[in-house]
């Protein structure tokens, strides 16, 4: 009986092998499907928004999403080659704020930006342009690197470390990297024309807006709170502030402010010399930095705001600068490309134009008055200082006529009272003549002054008169001793004459002032009274005029104060 052999094991060992080779290749094709869609799907979420920001943070998570990444970051490339702008991802707040600085574009990331093209390693720290991490940052081994293009041009890099589970980046996770840097690249170019079309689209319809307002007679205020509004807007900064410069020169005060912490920044100064302001406001250049020092910035600002990317506009061109557009964004934040610079700086023209036109209005208002007060002055003079005159004549000429004591006395006193009136007219004549500044208080004002001013010792209201050309006449160190003279003078008053009633009369003739200070007091009282007037002798000595000091026949004192004008 032949025996039959047992069935070979070898068919069914192959099968599955083969089997299981399928199934490998299967899963490794299920799992690159996978990919490709996750990969089409982050296309596709990358190219539907078009904020800027938004789409390189959202390139960052995609990219450490699909590579199976630990950490990913973004670098912005400047216009001098440096990293202007950082998006990390993988980070929490607290490992962020232990990090002392962001890199800024040495070492291994310098490489990148010097030659951008792809870079794949199993430990960062064995390349020989490694420069190490900053203070604070974790430890990272293995690296992917992949430069973002966009017509041609670098806009940055994308990083991508740590391979999850302790492995190394591999050929497959290298194209994936390779084609979203593509595609973002794209998406970003794409938001970048957006952002620019948009841009144009604010400054033509800001421009319009500031356009009619200065056409309408708008106040400046209202007129430069609307573009520093519009200018923030344009530039998307955090806060805006203007700028305009003091009396000297040499300080720059907040005038608007719009933005985060806009309440606290009211009358807020910086100094010309050694400011990012007064460096724009000399130069009459606009000036970015991407990080400005806090010492250039108000401790509020820092504060709320942080000192990140910084913009300073002159408000008109070099030579007549009239102020400073100051712009800011919070640290971290894309700095101010030079194409927002320039078109802010074409934007901040229009402020310099709504002062000018401040400035032509109070002019023209100024010149307005003071042709009123010259018409003013000339129908006085020429009409009713003549009427009232020649009514004072036709009194005087009939004064003989009149027989009866009291009608007679009565009409002088009438006459009397018209020739005060004159006087008085003629005084106010000369103030409307004369030539005002706002800022520098006239002679006549301060006498004035310091008249009212006594009111509250005295208990009463001194009389007061003047006539003459004060303002124009008396030069401005003889107008202080008369103003010392009177302050002493009232003072006197006050301590020692026990009135109820002091008069006060300044004259200016043609080459002498006098002062003449009367008071219905106790009178002067011996040599203790005279001597407390011997300062008033001296001024009057000092400029080559006399001082007379008496009691008045009628009671009281009074103080004459005489000085030529040559």
């Amino acid at each position: 009986m032949i025996q039959k052999e047992p069935p070979s094991l070898i068919p069914g060992m192959r099968l599955d092998d083969l089997l299981s080779e399928l199934r490998v290749r299967l899963e490794a094709v299920l799992a690159t499907r996978d990919r490709v869609h996750a990969l089409l799907d982050a296309v596709v979420s990358i190219g539907s928004d078009l904020d800027l920001e938004t789409v390189l943070r959202r390139i960052v998570e995609t990219a450490t999403t699909l590579v199976d990444a630990g950490y990913g970051a973004l670098g912005v490339i400047g216009e001098e080659n440096t990293l202007i702008q950082f998006v990390p991802v993988g980070l929490s707040e607290e490992e962020i704020a232990r990090i002392e600085h962001w890199p800024h574009g040495l070492g291994l990331l310098g490489l990148l930006i010097k030659e951008p093209q792809t870079l794949r390693m199993g430990d960062l720290s064995q390349h020989p342009e490694s420069y190490g991490f900053p203070p604070g940052h974790p430890p990272m081994g293995s690296f992917l690197g992949v430069p973002i293009r966009g017509r041609e041009e670098v806009f940055g890099n994308l990083y991508l470390t740590e391979k999850r589970e302790g492995g190394e980046f591999d050929e497959e996770d290298e194209a994936i990297a390779t084609a979203l840097a593509t595609a973002a690249g794209v998406a970003i170019e794409n938001a970048r024309l957006y952002e620019e079309s948009r841009r144009r689209e604010m400054w033509l319809q800001a421009s319009s807006e500031v356009t009619t307002s200065l056409l309408s007679g708008a106040e400046p205020q209202e007129v430069l709170t609307l573009m520093g509004r519009r200018a923030r807007e344009m530039a998307n900064a955090d806060i805006v502030m203007i700028m305009i410069p003091d009396g000297a020169r040499e300080v720059l005060r907040v005038v608007i402010a719009d933005g985060l912490a806009a309440e606290h920044l009211a009358q807020v100064e910086f100094s010309v010399t050694g400011s990012l302001a007064g460096r724009a406001f000399l130069s009459g250049e606009p000036i970015m930095v991407t990080d400005l020092g806090d010492t250039d910035m108000p401790a509020t600002i820092v504060d709320h705001l942080g000192a990140g990317p910084t913009a300073a506009v002159p408000l008109g061109a070099a030579g007549a600068v009239r102020g400073v557009l100051t712009l800011g964004k919070r640290p971290g934040r894309i700095p101010f490309s030079s194409t927002e610079l320039r078109t802010l700086h074409s934007f901040a023209g229009q402020a310099a134009v709504a002062l000018e036109l401040a400035e032509a209005r109070e002019d023209a208002e100024r010149l307005g008055l003071l042709e009123d007060r010259d018409r003013i002055a000339k129908d006085l003079h020429d009409v009713v200082i003549q009427r009232l005159f020649a009514v004072a004549m036709t009194l005087m000429s009939i004064v003989r006529f009149v027989e009866h004591p009291e009608a007679s006395g009565r009409l002088q006193r009438g006459i009397d009272e018209l020739d005060e009136t004159i006087r008085q007219i003629r005084s106010t004549i000369f103030a409307l003549q004369m030539s005002h500044e706002a800022a520098v208080p006239s002679l006549r004002a301060r006498i004035v002054e310091l008249v009212e001013n006594a009111r509250g010792h005295l208990g009463f209201m001194p009389g007061l008169r003047m006539e003459g050309r004060l303002d124009n006449e008396v030069p401005a160190p003889v107008a202080e001793h008369l103003l010392a003279v009177l302050r002493e003078a009232l003072s006197n008053i006050v301590r020692h004459a026990k009135a109820s009633r002091a008069d006060v009369f300044t004259e200016v003739t043609d080459d002498r002032l006098a002062l003449i200070v009367h008071d219905n007091g106790v009178g002067l009282s011996g040599d203790s009274g005279r001597s407390g007037l011997r300062n008033l002798q001296d001024r009057a000595t000092q400029l080559g005029g006399s001082f007379e000091a008496e009691s008045s026949p009628d009671g009281g004192t009074r103080l004459t104060w005489r000085v030529p004008l040559d």
